[in-house]
């Protein structure tokens, strides 16, 4: 049964207000077909700011994560990405920038997509605007109809694809 271990607890400078207040806790989980996975999570207890991070435990050599998407199968592989991983999807012009506020998760890559319209501005939905082909390219994605590319390049090597019958290239970044 996978344990979730707590290994250590620290009060910090908080990132947003500045005060000594920013309570951060690191733990780590057993995940299947990942391993360890670092869980780290702070609150400030002055400005209520959150920050949350999953990243592979074992730090690695800098990767390139390559999944070619043609199916509903690759749709559905899981994805660590770490909160120093680039994203990017090219033929659907998606690029998510690691950096300070950048989160650390857990999802499919299906979920990945989901993200990206959360975050697309609500005019964009709609059937008059410049960026509605956007959108409907995105949820062709979604519904396995528009095949593409994931890239996830992590110069710490702590993120991760993985998925039943799933095919992921790595090669190392130098």
């Amino acid at each position: 049964m996978p344990r979730l271990t707590l290994l250590g607890e620290e009060t910090i400078k908080c990132l947003n207000c500045g005060e000594n207040a920013f309570k951060v806790m690191i733990y780590v989980y057993e995940v299947p077909f990942f391993g360890n996975v670092l869980i780290e999570t702070g609150v400030c207890g002055k400005c209520g700011f959150r920050k949350t991070d999953v990243s592979l435990a074992e730090v690695s050599k800098p990767k390139r994560i390559i999944l070619k998407v043609k199916s509903k199968k690759e749709l559905n592989a899981l994805v660590l990405k770490s909160s120093t991983a680039l994203v990017r999807m090219p033929e659907l012009g998606i690029e998510i920038a690691p950096g300070p506020a950048a989160p650390g998760y857990i999802t499919t890559v299906e979920g990945i997509l989901h993200r990206v319209l959360e975050h697309i501005p609500a005019e964009c939905f709609d059937e008059n605007s410049q960026c509605y082909s956007k959108v409907m390219e995105i949820k062709e994605a979604i519904e396995g109809k528009k095949e593409f590319t994931v890239i996830i390049e992590d110069p710490y090597g702590r993120s991760e694809i993985r998925g039943k019958d799933v095919e992921a290239i790595e090669e190392e970044i130098k």
